[in-house]
């Protein structure tokens, strides 16, 4: 399905160094925030006291994250869990405060506003978990993308295998660089955002690169940088269609879908972006520097080669 066809391809690569200067000193100022600043990590990672509490009416989330905020929890988390009425809240450790403590002073806030809310559960989490969560955490973006790499090393030829690796690195990084510049909350649903851009990107670099063997197999007269031109040109309508569908539906979730989406989708967004931006103008330029050509994915038939259908025919 193409909801426009561009009859003339468009030459990408030749704005590839000026375009992947820029990603380097993106890539770069990420990295730098990473270990400058660090990420804020939340409650999950770093411990603290999940409260959950039961109004009899439908609970107003926006005035009890003010209510929460005026207690000194400005990055508490408040959502709705399970039904409208019951609200949960994350809040961060704080010195010289008990678990009860904290759940007690939430508690007394609430109903000053509110006389009938109950308390449902309290519940600590202790620095320890929060440890482990980040260490698994960890082992399941390494896990991925070691994954990535098997797949794509049996799927093309090393060239191309290492310029998508780099593509998807690239976009790791500068999501999480855009989260330790703007010191946004790190959560577990970020890290899943974090995932499944991974194999977003992923996949848009494999078409290109399928793309790419089909154009060497079919037009033997032309130099690899047209060949890879031609490749991304033809993918452009797949490229609207697909990324354009997937990001309204992201916008939505960031617009309508409340703090609790907010991060998720802020960092699905980004990849998106980068994911779009990495397929053509980083895995795609890296395979060209690397030097592919069309004896990397096709082996030219010879005379004498068994292989070859022609083998034997006669004139």
């Amino acid at each position: 399905m193409e909801l426009f066809k561009i009859r003339k391809d468009i030459q990408f690569m030749k704005h590839a160094l000026v375009l992947n200067a820029f990603s380097f000193l993106t890539f770069l100022a990420a990295v730098f925030f990473l270990f400058h600043k660090g990420l804020n990590l939340s409650v999950e990672f770093t411990g603290g006291t999940v409260i959950e509490v039961a109004y009899e009416q439908p609970a107003d989330v926006n005035r009890v994250r003010e209510v929460i905020a005026g207690l000194g929890y400005a990055e508490a988390q408040v959502q709705n869990f399970g039904t409208s009425r019951d609200v949960m809240m994350r809040l961060p450790p704080i010195a010289g405060q008990t678990s009860g403590q904290q759940s007690e002073a939430v508690l007394s806030a609430l109903r000053a506003e509110t006389p009938g809310v109950q308390m449902r559960r309290t519940e600590f989490v202790g620095p320890q978990v929060g440890k482990e969560l980040a260490e698994d955490g960890l082992l399941a973006l390494s896990l991925v993308i070691v994954g990535i790499m098997i797949y794509l090393a049996l799927r093309f030829e090393w060239k191309y295998a290492v310029s998508a690796i780099i593509a998807n690195l690239h976009d790791v990084i500068i999501i999480l660089g855009f989260f330790a510049f703007f010191q946004w909350e790190f959560s577990l649903a970020v890290l899943a955002a974090v995932l499944a851009v991974l194999g977003y990107s992923v996949n848009e670099s494999v078409v290109i690169f399928d793309r790419i063997r089909e154009t060497f197999r079919k037009q033997r007269r032309m130099a690899p940088i047209e060949v890879i031109d031609h490749a991304i040109t033809s993918t452009i309508s797949r490229t609207v269609i697909t990324h354009g569908s997937t990001q309204i539906m992201v916008l939505s979730m960031l617009l309508f879908g409340g703090p609790t989406l907010f991060y998720f989708a802020l960092a699905l967004t980004i990849g998106i972006l980068f994911g779009i931006y990495s397929s053509v103008f980083v895995a795609a330029a890296v395979a060209m520097w690397l030097g592919i050509k069309r004896e990397d994915l096709i082996r030219d038939k010879k005379e004498g080669n068994p292989d070859d259908p022609n083998h034997g025919a006669t004139v």
